[in-house]
């Protein structure tokens, strides 16, 4: 049974119509005219138990909206969504207590207090009895490296600090399912590299449901083997991870660090298409004598391009750089991706 359903869900938004002319604001005060903005257009998706899914799509695209649906935060226009059997917005306080929620712009923590008090309060919010909080708490601090700032105040800690705090905060009660929204945003690479650890870890052994939202591709493609992509508040795709590269990047990059300068593209070679340098995703050494060969590999194996770009050219060095998940997903979000 799915742990997560989103049937139809519609979530709409009015405000006041804004009225121009000669005592715009005194009319508006009396007028009934409302602008309605769709921000969740007729979503549907199931999440089974224990699947770590990615839920993509631009800003406005809706994913917060769905998030906000799923744990109670805002009620449904049209449609229906269940969390683990509930309907969140209709029973909170039993929704609460399965899940656990990080919003990357927002924290859960008293700001004034050091971090283990934040703890103490969410611990008498949840009835956890002592043994059981002091063993969640030594394990996070051993997992998250807490144990240098659990003493701190809240509006002392650094964002990474901080975020590995909201994610104790969330994971303290044990909930089977765990939303993610934004969680890594501006993190530094080392603190990102502890959560997005942290994250894999809980999904891995405690068969904690996870749904992600986020722009960083490197996370979702840590982490994720399915992900959701909605834009204008509907889905445009859902499923694997893998098949999606498949369908939509079925290229491959090889990348040749040229002896000479003087050594440019020479004839063409078989199944393969020579590409801007910028294609490659990565900072290059030598840029001006780099030739970037984009191949398909189901055309031409990798080692019979290689044989053939040795002929033609005088290599130095050489690199498979695989195409990146940013470039197919912005062609879902343009609409040039069929």
């Amino acid at each position: 049974m799915p742990v997560i359903e989103a049937v139809e869900l519609v979530k709409e938004f009015s405000r006041p119509t804004p009225l121009e002319g000669r005592f715009a604001r005194v009319r508006a005060l009396f007028s009934t005219q409302r602008d309605i903005t769709r921000a969740v257009n007729g979503v549907n998706f199931t999440i089974e138990p224990g699947e770590l899914v990615g839920y993509l799509g631009p800003n406005g695209a809706g994913k917060s909206t769905t998030i906000k649906m799923l744990t109670g935060i805002l009620a449904p226009t049209s449609g229906v969504c269940r969390v683990a059997g509930l309907e969140p917005s209709r029973d909170r306080i039993r929704n609460a207590r399965n899940i656990g929620v990080v919003f990357g712009q927002r924290t859960q923590l008293w700001y004034d207090l050091p971090l283990r008090d934040s703890f103490e309060v969410l611990a008498d919010l949840y009835n956890l009895d002592r043994t059981t909080y002091r063993r969640r708490v030594g394990l996070f601090t051993e997992l998250l490296e807490l144990s240098d700032f659990l003493d701190t105040p809240v509006r002392s800690l650094s964002l990474g600090q901080r975020m590995r705090g909201d994610l104790v905060a969330a994971m303290l009660h044990e909930p089977s399912i765990l939303f993610l929204d934004e969680p890594t945003v501006g993190l530094d690479v080392v603190a990102k590299a502890r959560l997005t650890e942290f994250i894999a870890e809980t999904n891995r052994t405690a068969g904690t449901t996870v749904v992600l939202t986020t722009h960083d591709m490197d996370d979702i493609e840590r982490l994720c083997r399915r992900i959701i992509v909605i834009d204008s508040g509907s889905v445009l795709y859902d499923g694997d991870l893998s098949r999606l590269k498949e369908r939509f990047m079925p290229y491959r990059l090889l990348v040749l660090t040229l002896a000479e300068r003087s050594m440019r593209p020479a004839p063409d070679l078989p199944y393969a298409t020579e590409v801007d340098a910028d294609a490659a995703g990565t900072a290059l050494a030598h840029p001006d004598r780099t030739v970037v060969l984009r191949f398909d590999p189901r055309e031409i194996t990798t080692p019979e391009l290689i044989a053939h770009a040795s002929q033609v050219y005088q290599v130095d060095e050489l690199s498979i750089v695989d195409p990146r998940l940013t470039d197919v997903i912005s062609q879902l979000y343009d609409g040039s991706l069929a």
